[in-house]
């Protein structure tokens, strides 16, 4: 993963991380009408701001990723509880990377966009690690 260049455009969002996590929900919504009603009974002020905490997470935890794999792994078997299925992590990377461009606005370069969908695949991965743990852990 290219650190450098995820933590520059990372930046380039922050100041505006409560307008970020604003818009993409809606685009989320936009893109994948179907996934609203496993918010309908969210408070989406304390969403966006735990979605909003766990990007600053990541940011954070770039340059040590070991540290970040549990709780990503315990976030994905969370996501199972919440109704999340695998076919919905790749859309939601998508409409996360295009939101930050969009947030960023002219500032936003091509390569970052290829450097958050590799780190995407990565929080992807274990989060989908998580879930099937989860999976597994429920059915027993």
């Amino acid at each position: 993963m290219n650190v450098d260049l995820l933590e520059e455009s990372f930046d380039l969002v922050a100041p505006r991380g409560d307008e970020f996590v604003a818009v993409f929900y809606g685009n989320l919504f936009v893109r994948v009408p179907q996934v609203r009603p496993l918010f309908a009974h969210v408070e989406m002020k304390k969403q966006r701001a735990m979605l909003l905490e766990a990007l600053v997470l990541l940011r954070k935890s770039l340059r040590n990723l070991d540290a970040l794999v549990p709780k990503l792994r315990e976030l994905g078997a969370r996501h199972v509880a919440y109704g999340a299925t695998a076919e919905a992590y790749p859309v939601v990377g998508q409409v996360l990377i295009a939101t930050m461009e969009q947030v960023a606005g002219r500032a936003w370069r091509d390569e970052y966009s290829d450097a958050w969908a590799e780190a995407y695949a990565f929080v992807q991965a274990v989060m989908l690690e998580g879930a099937a743990q989860g999976e597994v852990a429920a059915a027993a």
